[in-house]
């Protein structure tokens, strides 16, 4: 009588067995080259599996798995260098180089990155998070190659989306002049966040659709079935196919830029891009090859659309159903309140730099088409574009989040605030951001603008507030900074228009002893901290510049203590200019100043950050009892 099957015995098979045997670069160069399209597959179920539970970057990782497959199936990580632009793309590169046990905790305090960085893994040659900067970083490894007579390889992986930032391509100018040896693969998607605009991308669209092209790819596939010919005889077909480059119609920009360009080439044959490799990442001089993807590749419905499942929620692998929510986010408050205002206004023109969705201006971009740009991956552009329209009698509005703000602050000083003109800067993403970590915090931007003279800057309370700032923004002189969170708000009527006095604080809280100054996050926790707290004010201090000194002097000359709270770094932000103030005025009221510590801030929820640098309410209460208030045990 035979044994009767233990449960084990009785478990499926895995769903991923090649993935299973595959836990280094090492690992992977142990497969066949005919196991490589499996075991793409197998890292993308797995991508989906591990997105599934919500907040990671899906669809573009997904279009990226074969690529990387191939990247690493050739290349000897951690020696040889593989950068990727941005890093939201690399989720196969991390599965791959030994952290597949750890991908649960991808953007969760203590666990792993959503981007590549170099403290995580000596498979990340570079910390990122912005896009447009691997082309120098791979440059400058090149140069130090060759500099200490080594013999690494180096390969960017870089988006067409990436392409549209002047970073990219001033790289790609010195790097054509310097001519030292290494790979660049662009990863043509068509897509960054939002789709790919400009010339560039136009382009690219236009390669697709020519005859050489069509017959250049069919030239790529059959020198796959055809490995043992020289890639000689391969690289005098492609030499052929591509003679139209230059056609006066259709000029190849990375040529005339001295890089050897090779492609388009199928992104998702995993074999063909190895050969490819094998053969392109040893040539003498910098060599694009250009390869054609699908960004959600083998998940139908983030095929049908990337752009909601670039970064989506928690979702059903199986269906692609997702919990809907009701809340209403300050990035839909800017959205429509800019919408309504250029109803109104025929002077408004809202800019953006390639983050429609993620500025909550779809809406917007449908109604005033006319008065829409997306400049690309390209803040800078953004910003000086901005200041060319107020020159001629525009209100331009610079849609932007605080992080990418940063890369423009030379455009915001040198050509819209010397000559004090009437642009708008909507940073949304104002503060700590959470799971994207500090590459994405944006707890620098009070600190880098106040030291601008004539910028304004604004906190709005609500979307209430935000309405009221906008619309003041449009009528008074010279350039302002309205600054919101990322998270939520209530939704206000359409309509709704407060009449927001300029540079002028509220008083919110009732107190003389002790005076808590805040805005935007700030306040929320400073309510939450003095309810039910007899003699302690909270001030909404709404306008971090101009202050307002009037309500600063009546608060400081009654007050034992103030207390200043921010969601931006202690260093140069709002607590500094009450200080600045206070001795301008004579005051000498003491002063703790609450914000963000001088330090960057790993990835973890905003509340666990808050709470970590001390501007949450529990902190807050803290500070009080300290200072001699009554405070009551928490219960």
């Amino acid at each position: 009588m035979s044994e009767p099957k233990t449960s084990s015995s009785l478990q499926p098979a895995s769903r991923t067995p090649l993935l299973d045997r595959v836990n280094s670069p090492e690992d992977l160069k142990r497969l066949s080259r005919d196991q490589l399209p499996q075991l793409a597959a197998e890292l993308r179920d797995e991508i989906v599996r591990v997105c599934s539970v919500g907040g990671l970057h899906l669809a573009s990782s997904l279009g990226a798995t074969d690529l990387i497959v191939a990247l690493h199936y050739v290349l000897n990580s951690p020696r040889d260098r593989i950068l990727f632009d941005v890093g939201h793309q690399a989720y196969a590169h991390k599965i791959l180089t030994g952290r597949r046990d750890r991908m649960p905790t991808v953007k969760k305090e203590g666990g792993l990155s959503g981007f590549t960085k170099v403290s995580e893994s000596e498979h990340d040659a570079i910390t990122v998070g912005h896009a447009s900067t691997s082309l120098a970083n791979a440059l400058g490894m090149a140069l130090a190659r060759d500099a200490l007579g080594q013999n690494y390889k180096v390969a960017a992986v870089i988006g067409d989306g990436s392409l549209t930032g002047g970073m990219a391509l001033a790289a790609l100018n010195t790097i054509g002049d310097m001519n030292r040896r290494m790979l660049i693969v662009l990863n043509d998607n068509e897509m960054s966040i939002s789709e790919n605009v400009g010339a560039l991308n136009k382009f690219m669209r236009g390669l697709q659709v020519q005859k050489w092209f069509q017959e250049g790819e069919g030239a790529g596939k059959k020198a796959v079935q055809a490995v043992s010919k020289p890639l000689a005889e391969f690289m005098s077909r492609a030499k052929s196919s591509t003679r139209h480059f230059f056609d006066p119609a259709s000029v190849n920009p990375f040529a005339a830029m001295g890089v050897r360009y090779v492609g388009p080439v199928d992104g998702h044959n995993v074999q063909e891009l190895v050969w490819l490799i094998e053969r392109l990442v040893d040539l003498d001089g910098p060599t694009i090859l250009h390869v054609v993807t699908r960004k959600g590749k083998g998940l139908s419905y983030a095929e049908a659309d990337p752009i909601y499942w670039h970064g989506p929620g928690k979702f059903d692998p199986a269906t692609g159903e997702f919990a809907s929510s009701s809340a209403y986010s300050w990035s839909s408050a800017f959205g429509d309140a800019v919408t309504e205002l250029a109803r109104q206004d025929p002077r408004t023109f809202v800019i953006t730099p390639a983050m429609r969705e993620g500025s909550g201006l779809v809406k917007y971009s449908q109604v005033h088409p006319n008065r829409y740009l997306d400049v690309g991956i390209a803040e800078d552009v953004a910003v000086t574009t901005a200041a060319g329209m107020a020159l001629q009698g525009l209100r331009p509005i610079v849609a932007i989040y605080s992080t990418f703000l940063q890369r423009a602050y030379d455009q915001v000083l040198h050509d819209v605030a010397i000559e004090n003109l009437n642009v708008t800067f909507a940073i949304d993403r104002g503060g700590i951001v959470g799971a994207d970590g500090a590459t994405h915090n944006g707890v620098f931007d009070l600190s880098y603008l106040r030291s601008i003279p004539n910028v304004g800057i604004g906190l709005p309370k609500d979307a209430a507030e935000l309405r009221g700032m906008l619309k003041a923004a449009q009528e008074h002189p010279g350039p302002f900074a309205i600054r919101y969170p990322r998270g939520n708000t209530e939704r206000v009527p359409e309509g709704t228009w407060p009449d927001l006095p300029w540079g002028t604080w509220e008083r919110v809280q009732d107190g003389d002893d002790v005076v808590i100054l805040a805005g935007g996050k700030g306040l929320d926790y400073a309510l939450k901290a003095a309810r039910g707290l007899p003699g302690v004010g909270v001030v909404n201090a709404r306008f971090v510049k101009p202050l307002d000194e009037k309500m600063l002097r009546e608060v400081a000359g009654k007050a034992r203590a103030l207390v200043t709270v921010e969601d931006n770094t202690v260093v140069g932000g709002f607590g500094s200019a009450v200080l600045e103030a206070l001795s301008g005025l004579g005051l000498r009221t003491p002063v703790r100043v609450l914000g963000i510590p001088d330090a960057f801030q790993d990835h973890a929820t905003v509340e666990s950050v808050h709470a970590r640098a001390g501007i949450d309410a529990p902190a807050i209460r803290t500070v009080l009892a300290e200072l001699g208030v009554d405070v009551p045990l928490e219960v």
